[in-house]
């Protein structure tokens, strides 16, 4: 009887069997993009012209050079130079430097004429709309120097914004230490940070909010200069064959304006005293 019972249920259970639902696959390993490496740089205060074919050798992605003011013994960034940098496919980095050194030089007057004739010499070389110019602040300012600095990027933003005609077409950079970069970006006063290679200057060995960080020479250069990295997005820019063509390379014209009135400086508590 049992026997009996067990061979009429055999078909069905063979059926069934037959029809159970098969084993999910294993689950397929996620692979997460890979982060942009960093682009590689240099910054050199002389023309690059002639040693471009050498930068290029060196898989160089981009070339950071100087606006200068009209007294300077240093060549400014040109036409023709900035033309034959993008021609070979190198991105341009503009830095405004002009008695960067002296903390007397930093008010909101002088970053308002500052910011005057780097506009203006970014527009002689077709620099695009957009695109940024880092102003460098190149001691080591520590907490008593950031109201004066803090008053400079101010004129800064102010003289942007007149020689535009009420809108500055240049993002703002500042360059220097950890302590100057974090409080002038994070006041908003400046979109992209450089920070300085004299890591003993305050707050830059623990500031990583940087979009540009400087280093030491490359030892396979020949000529003076400083290495630099670059991460995401950092103001970087090159002409295209029409602006390149449009810009003639010839003597800047400097008339500044006078400022007009300065705004009330954002500067809140919780920033100063997070400083050294």
């Amino acid at each position: 009887m049992k026997f009996a019972v067990w061979t009429a249920f055999l078909p069905a259970l063979t059926i069934a069997a037959c029809q159970a639902p098969p084993s999910p696959p294993p689950p397929l390993a996620v692979v997460q993009p890979k982060s942009p490496e960093p682009a590689q740089g240099v910054d050199l205060a002389t023309d690059a012209t002639a040693v471009v074919n050498e930068i290029k050798e060196r898989r160089i992605d981009f070339v950071a050079r100087y606006y200068r003011a009209p007294d300077s013994r240093w060549p400014a960034l040109s036409a023709s130079e900035a033309r034959q940098l993008s021609s070979q496919g190198l991105k341009i980095v503009a830095v405004w430097e002009s008695h960067s050194r002296d903390p007397r030089n930093f008010s909101y007057l002088s970053g308002y004429r500052d910011a005057m004739v780097a506009y203006m010499q970014a527009k002689a070389i077709a620099q695009p709309a957009g695109s940024a110019i880092y102003f460098a602040v190149d001691f080591d300012a520590r907490r008593r120097s950031l109201a004066a600095i803090d008053d400079y990027f101010q004129g800064i933003r102010a003289g942007l914004a007149a020689a535009g005609g009420g809108k500055a077409d240049y993002r703002v950079g500042v360059y220097g230490s950890g302590a100057v970069c974090d409080w002038i970006k994070r006041s908003g006063l400046a979109q992209y940070s450089w920070l300085s290679n004299s890591i003993a200057w305050a707050g830059s060995i623990e500031y990583e909010d940087w979009n540009i960080r400087q280093g030491s020479p490359l030892l396979d250069l020949s000529f003076s200069h400083d290495s630099d990295e670059a991460k995401n997005e950092y103001g970087a820019f090159q002409l295209d064959d029409s602006a390149a063509s449009g810009s003639s390379g010839g003597p800047f014209q400097y008339v500044v304006a006078q400022p007009q009135p300065m705004a009330a400086a954002p500067s809140p508590a919780a920033l100063l005293s997070s400083l050294p």
